[in-house]
């Protein structure tokens, strides 16, 4: 059975007339006349009553007008949600931030993420090491990671996002926090609170690197798995910690925040996703975040 011939049945049993149907139809009247014929053959009942001046249903004819329009409005439904899936407004994503990102930019990023794409379900995982996000990725387990390079996976694909300069938070009452910026030698002594190294985090090689480059060997008391814990830590005195300057979205009491110097110290923050992923509401979805990153950046 033709799905054309579905149509054209329902458009003669609302005419109830081949001529008008046929209009309606934009076609010749033999060749509808000849589909309902056949259409009647395939099934092997009568579905029209005719007759020189009307059109009529017969019982089989109403049975099945029923069906046919609830088979008819069900093709369309799948077409229109197939065009839309091609089109990139529907389907599920899961985005994922490394701790700085959470507090800065998932905020803005969601509610423009929902405005640009309303028929896209996100789902936002938060506080993951840039280790965790990549495991994540190769998994599938995420769609999408915001976080720090370097990423190692060639089957990967990055879009650097901003450039965070390297900041300096310090309890209030720390006596550095007196100054109006801090250099890696100041820190030389001072208590540090760092991402763990255990779960292998950037931030951790990063704080260890810019302090020997200034040949101060870290002095590191406490280490952390989420930044709000890391600040958390810092606000109750427990020491100093070197973090992106992003992180001062996460305001706490206690919390102070100078720029690191000599040497100044710069990381990044990239999108990640799977190179072999082509989905349209994925790629809809970058576009939305990195215009998004852009406009804050200016």
């Amino acid at each position: 059975m033709e799905l054309r011939h579905l149509r054209y049945f329902v458009v003669v049993a609302e005419e109830q007339h081949f001529t008008r149907a046929a209009q309606r139809l934009h076609m010749a009247q033999p060749p509808l006349s000849q589909a309902i014929r056949q259409l009647e053959a395939e099934l092997g009942v009568e579905l029209l009553h005719r007759s020189t001046r009307h059109v009529g249903l017969t019982d089989a004819g109403r049975a099945y007008l029923a069906q046919a329009r609830e088979i008819l409005a069900s093709v369309d439904t799948a077409a229109d949600r197939a065009r839309r899936v091609a089109a990139g407004l529907v389907g599920h994503l899961t985005i994922s931030c490394v701790g700085s990102a959470t507090y800065s930019l998932l905020p803005e990023l969601s509610r423009r993420l929902d405005d640009a794409l309303p028929g896209v379900d996100f789902s936002f995982r938060g506080e993951l090491l840039a280790p965790d996000q990549a495991r994540a990725l190769g998994e599938g387990a995420i769609d999408i990671a915001l976080t720090r390079p370097p990423i190692t996976d060639l089957g990967v694909t990055t879009h650097l996002l901003r450039r965070d300069r390297l900041v300096v938070a310090l309890p209030e009452l720390h006596p550095l926090a007196a100054r109006t910026q801090v250099t890696s030698r100041a820190l030389r002594g001072v208590d540090l609170i760092v991402h763990s190294a255990g779960r292998r985090s950037v931030m951790y090689d990063v704080v260890l690197q810019v302090l020997r480059d200034a040949g101060v060997e870290p002095r590191i008391r406490h280490e952390v798995g989420e930044t709000s814990t890391l600040i958390t830590l810092v606000a109750g005195g427990l020491g100093a910690a070197i973090v992106p300057e992003s992180v001062r979205a996460l305001q706490l009491a206690g919390v102070v925040y100078r720029p690191l110097v000599r040497p100044a110290a710069h990381l990044d923050l990239v999108l990640a996703h799977r190179t072999d992923r082509h989905d349209a509401h994925l790629s809809r979805a970058v576009q939305v975040i990195r215009d998004a990153t852009a406009a804050t950046a200016h």
